[in-house]
Order: C-alpha cells, then sequence, then structure tokens
C-alpha cells in the first residue's frame, strides 16, 4: 500500500511540506492535522483533519486505526503539549517521529535582548524595562500579564486573544509576514519602548527584531521549551524530505 505520512501542522513549513510531498511521491497518502484554532486556515495540499486526538493516548490509536506509516511533527517551535504527545504516541506505536524546526533567532552586535524561559518570567521583567508594551507572543498566555498596571500593551496576534488580559490593551489584528518599515512605523506610531517575543524562528516575523534594534529598543525573548529526549528534528522542509526517503531520486 502507499504509505500514509501525518503532519501535525499549523505552520508554512507544515504547508510546504504536504504540497512537496505531492510532488514527489503523488501516490502517498498525506493528512495534515490542525488544532483548529486559527478560524479560517491557508489551503493545505492532501487530506486535512481538525481538532485534537484526546492526548497521547488518543493519537496512538489514530496512527494505528488509520496506518499512519510516518509522524512529521511541522508545529510551532512553542507547541510544547502537542510535540509531547507526538512523541509519547510513537513511543507507543513503534512508528517513526521527526520534528520539522525552523532554526530559533540569534542576536547580532545592537540588539538589546533579555532572554526568558517563560511569559511569566517576561512578566516580571517588564517593569524595569518600559512602559509601553509592543507584546507578539500570540493570542494564548496573555493571562501571565494581567496582572500588571501602569504599563500600556500593544497586543498583536492573528485572532483575538482569550481573556484574562492586561488591564490596558490595545489589539491589533494582523498576520505576517510584516515588513521592515511596517514594524518600524508600528513602534514609532505606538511610542513603544519594550518588545515581547517568543523564539519562533523564521523571517516572517523577523523584521521586528531589526526594527527593535535599529530604535534601541529592548526585546524580552521568551526561549524555546526542549524537544522531547530521544526525539531528531530537522530544520527545514528538504530534511524532512529527505528523513522520510523521499529525496530525489527515490
Amino acid at each position: 500500500m502507499p504509505p500514509h505520512i501525518l503532519i501535525l501542522g499549523g505552520t508554512t513549513e507544515a504547508r510546504e511540506l504536504a504540497a512537496e510531498l505531492a510532488v514527489r511521491r503523488p501516490e502517498a497518502r498525506v493528512t495534515t492535522s490542525l488544532a483548529g484554532r486559527v478560524a479560517r486556515p491557508g489551503a493545505l495540499t492532501g487530506d486535512v483533519r481538525i481538532g485534537g486526538f484526546g492526548g497521547a493516548a488518543g493519537l496512538a490509536a489514530w496512527l494505528r486505526e488509520r496506518r499512519v506509516d510516518a509522524v512529521v511533527d511541522a508545529t510551532h517551535p512553542f507547541a510544547e503539549s502537542i510535540t509531547a504527545n507526538a512523541a509519547r504516541a510513537a513511543t507507543d506505536t513503534g512508528l517513526p517521529l521527526v520534528v520539522l524546526r525552523r532554526p530559533g533567532w540569534r542576536p547580532v552586535p545592537g540588539d538589546r535582548w533579555h532572554p526568558v524561559a517563560a511569559l511569566p518570567e517576561a512578566a516580571d521583567a517588564l517593569p524595569a524595562l518600559g512602559r509601553r508594551v509592543l507584546l507578539t507572543t500570540g493570542r494564548l498566555g496573555l493571562a501571565a500579564f494581567a496582572h500588571l498596571h501602569g504599563l500600556h500593551f500593544v497586543v498583536r496576534s492573528v485572532e483575538p486573544p482569550e481573556p484574562p488580559i492586561p488591564p490596558d490593551t490595545e489589539l491589533l489584528l494582523a498576520r505576517g509576514p510584516f515588513t521592515l518599515a511596517d514594524e518600524a512605523a508600528l513602534l514609532r506610531e505606538h511610542r513603544i519602548d519594550v518588545l515581547v517575543t517568543k523564539d519562533s524562528g523564521g523571517a516572517a516575523t523577523a523584521a521586528k527584531l531589526t526594527a527593535a534594534r535599529e530604535a534601541g529598543v529592548p526585546v524580552v525573548v521568551v526561549r524555546r521549551p526542549r524537544l522531547p529526549e530521544g526525539v531528531r528534528a530537522v530544520p527545514d522542509v528538504g530534511g524532512a524530505v529527505e528523513w522520510l526517503g523521499f529525496g530525489a531520486g527515490r
């Protein structure tokens, strides 16, 4: 039977991988699973399922029932629970698993980065760094900042955030990629004096880091969670294709 590949998606890389596999192995069945947190996801090549699996046990059962041959976790670098469940399900079923994870950002001369381990630590750092905060950590997790008074938050998110949120919040609904000119104008027009971001990596939202550097704005950077023990990662779509054995000449 043709191979069945499950892609845990939600990223640009997941979409690109599904399209690439359709070209390289058109006979293969490729299913991309989305968590369903975005109301209007972009078009995807191949089969698409939306919604959770019910934890690691539910995912393992789905993998067995659908006769999946390999799993590519191409979720967001901060989708920690999904990646943990995928690792456990792969172990339980004996299926091969790889994590497709774009490289993280790296500071360059002139950056004023303040690395932290998690969102609560980012919230603790803010009062000493500024009063007008550009918060680009997504619509989930704003509860970590909800107790902060005396700070004005400009929250940028693809979709409206879930409460609780900081008391003084201005919401900007926008989806990247963002240009350097756009980011510089945003910092200037909103008089931002501190930026908070997760180390998502990639080019789509990296311009804000350059804009902050040029404006002398400090950046609180939330570090990525570690991958589960023993899980292999590849940095790009090409690496995932090679791992699957669908490279050139296959």
